[in-house]
């Protein structure tokens, strides 16, 4: 089991600094990474309070490049995003901001790109209802909405 490390607020404020500027954070990893060096609520508050008064900390700016990179990158819907923001406390406002920086057409076009991918490992399966079955549920594990997954997999291909 590995040892916990203790460090003094005057050490781990630097080792904060290079955490939140190596990559942008959630304000619970950063506490977390806080709490793992040994610190109290207090010391981890005013950690906490200093980050965000020199810019490495910033909630709504962690959203939206959390939210536009999961969308480029893993093709996640924004159902997924949401709720994998609303894990990491992230606040309703800076949820909302994050997915609205998403371009609809560019959603839209991977859904749609998503699909037509999916429906090319289905060529196996030929009971039509039960490959609609599974792209449908493709689509919705990757967090797309039900109304548009709904509308994808009833269009005739």
């Amino acid at each position: 089991m590995q040892q916990q490390q203790h460090f003094t607020p005057q050490q781990a404020l630097p080792k904060a600094k290079h955490f939140c500027a190596y990559q942008e954070r959630c304000h619970s990893e950063v506490k977390d990474k806080l709490y793992g060096f040994g610190l109290t609520t207090k010391e981890v508050e005013e950690i906490i309070s200093k980050l965000i008064e020199d810019n490495y900390l910033n909630e709504e700016r962690f959203a939206i490049a959390y939210a536009g990179g999961h969308f480029r990158v893993k093709h996640w819907g924004r159902v997924k995003i949401k709720y994998e923001l609303k894990k990491r406390q992230v606040s309703a406002y800076c949820i909302k901001k994050a997915l609205a920086v998403i371009d609809e057409e560019a959603y839209i076009t991977t859904l749609t790109r998503l699909a037509t991918l999916k429906l090319k490992t289905l060529t196996s399966e030929k009971n039509s209802f039960i490959k609609k079955k599974k792209l449908q549920d493709h689509l919705l594990m990757k967090g797309y909405e039900n109304d548009l997954v709904r509308e994808i997999v009833n269009t005739p291909a």
